[in-house]
């Protein structure tokens, strides 16, 4: 393995699912933390809160806490609770929090660039109880399974 290049931080949010990176990206108040804590109520491992390390290792997009916010979660009403942590993943989906009004009923794109990767991309309300299930839905489901609207 090569060392990393273009170590970047950035403020989101990061799980590891089903062996998958997810990248949860939105401003502060957003859901970030919200939805990540039901993932990991759901079986998902925290990689970092609030700030997320991202480089390129390989060829490939990966993401890391800061070592100074590693294995911490904030949990809005509870505080700052230590959390279990992965100490990195690939990114394998980056997904935008948005508002309700802006959450696509059926979005034009399943991709989008991040960091020079073609990933698969979704915007979703996270306060929706259904987010955590479309979030392991699109890591699931290939993009060959998507019917195109018409």
């Amino acid at each position: 393995m090569s060392k990393p290049t273009n170590i970047e931080q950035i403020h989101a949010t990061a799980v590891l699912l089903d062996g998958k990176g997810v990248v949860l990206r939105g401003p502060s108040g957003s859901g970030k933390s919200d939805l990540a804590l039901r993932l990991i109520d759901e079986g998902a491992i925290l990689i970092a809160d609030d700030r997320v390390d991202v480089k390129i290792i390989d060829g490939q997009l990966h993401c890391a806490p800061p070592e100074n916010l590693a294995g911490m979660i904030e949990v809005r009403g509870v505080g700052i609770v230590k959390q279990d942590f992965a100490p990195t993943a690939t990114v394998d989906l980056v997904v935008d929090l948005v508002a309700l009004e802006d959450e696509p009923r059926l979005p034009d794109t399943q991709t989008s660039d991040f960091f020079g990767q073609n990933l698969r991309y979704l915007k979703l309300f996270s306060f929706a109880a259904s987010s955590p299930a479309k979030i392991r839905l699109a890591l699931t489901v290939g993009p060959e399974a998507m019917v195109e609207p018409s």
